[in-house]
């Protein structure tokens, strides 16, 4: 066990601090399998069992923390929630919690869904379990990948694997409550447990300055898909074959094109990715890189027609970068008022939302691009998601009766 302490007047834990314990317990090596326990300052009001990612209490400083996916970081933040609330937090990896055997009694029990009810049902009666989901209900996800396999099937002859299959788990059904990242659609995957359900605005390991001297005269016409593996699941074909019938638009494509997880898909579509000429095939970038930046003022909105998400995180990002959602509702992120929703996910379809938008006055998608990055500014920053998980454990403290 990996004991660390939390100060009442520190942010985070001090640098120094983590080092030694790294160094005297895992002997400057980063191993998930153990039981990381973190202590407020004054003796603690009980214990908090955390079963998330354990990448953040692994490192020498909280900032060389990844930020290729928000959870890194919040999983430190939901840790450092309870500490503050006076509870000692045992944290643990749920991808490798399959032995995890409890020597002690928790008053709470914050879980991902790997695992879940495993460790669930050895817990004491009385603890307050749960549910933290990040993505929409597995089953719903796994039906929506299955049916666009399905549709490109059916439109192009071929069959590709289902990367984005998640296992089937009955988490939420062990769970006496969850906290979902996401909105409404999201939140509706899990209701059918009827389990109490507390909204959680994703964070953003960047926010980006508004880009004064965009042209959005000469970016009209000109879109962003942002994403990572699962291509057919987050709509990448959709959006290749739209594009690639309207000539006189532009794509430009961010995502690991350079890994060959997805060969099979980029053999597919090679004639879009790599020989369409309004079509520009970027591959990962950086988000906290100036060429990020240089792309999104070339753009005009994001176009992400995924059939199933939690809140996606890339997504949040563009909008900061003042891009112009074009979403499916099952992204996951409100867009009312600012951004645009897709009717219809189908190629047709992309292509009347990319026509509309694009044909919208040069001040009308100014004055939309200032409103999005207004919203993730106001709602999805690292900040917001501290003070409403705050609120959150609050909430779930006072609804359970836990002694404070």
């Amino acid at each position: 066990m990996i004991n660390c302490r939390f100060r009442s007047s520190k942010a985070y834990l001090v640098a120094s601090e983590i080092k030694g314990v790294l160094k005297k317990h895992l002997n400057g090596t980063l191993d998930h399998n153990k039981t990381i326990s973190l202590k407020p300052h004054k003796p603690a009001r009980g214990n908090v069992l955390l079963a998330y990612l354990t990448d953040a209490f692994l490192v020498d400083d909280i900032q060389t923390v990844p930020y290729d996916h928000p959870a890194y970081w919040e999983s430190f933040q939901m840790a450092k929630t309870f500490v503050d609330f006076g509870y000692s937090v045992d944290v643990i990896s749920a991808a490798d919690a399959q032995g995890f055997m409890p020597e002690k009694k928790y008053a709470f029990y914050i879980g991902h869904r790997y695992n879940f009810a495993t460790i669930a049902q050895r817990l004491n009666a009385d603890c307050v379990k749960v549910l933290h989901c990040d993505m929409a209900h597995p089953l719903f996800h796994n039906d929506a990948t299955m049916s666009r396999l399905l549709a490109l099937q059916h439109r192009r002859g071929i069959t590709l694997p289902a990367l984005r299959f998640d296992p089937p788990t009955p988490a939420i059904e062990h769970a006496d409550c969850a906290v979902v990242l996401g909105n409404e659609f999201t939140i509706g995957t899990y209701s059918y447990a009827n389990k109490p359900i507390y909204r959680l605005p994703i964070s953003a390991p960047f926010v980006y300055p508004w880009p004064q001297r965009k042209d959005f005269e000469a970016s009209r016409r000109s879109f962003l898909w942002f994403g990572s593996h699962g291509f057919v699941h987050k709509g990448l074909d959709l959006v290749l074959e739209a594009f690639a019938e309207m000539p006189e638009y532009h794509l430009t494509v961010c995502g690991p094109m350079e890994l060959d997880v997805e060969k099979d898909f980029k053999n597919a579509f090679h004639k879009e990715l790599y020989q369409t000429s309004n079509i520009h095939t970027v591959g990962w970038v950086d988000l906290g890189s100036p060429e990020f930046v240089q792309i999104a003022d070339k753009c005009g909105g994001l176009i992400y027609p995924s059939c199933s998400e939690g809140q996606c995180g890339g997504v949040i990002v563009c909008m900061h970068a003042g891009l112009i959602p074009i979403l499916s509702y099952e992204s996951g992120v409100d867009v009312q008022g600012f951004g645009f929703l897709l009717q219809d996910c189908s190629v047709e379809g992309i292509k009347n939302s990319i026509r509309m938008v694009a044909s919208l006055p040069a001040e009308a998608l100014k004055e939309r691009a200032r409103q999005t990055w207004e919203f993730a500014r106001a709602n999805h920053t690292r900040k917001k998601f501290a003070e409403e998980y705050l609120k959150v454990v609050g909430a779930i403290i006072s609804a359970y009766g836990v002694m404070l």
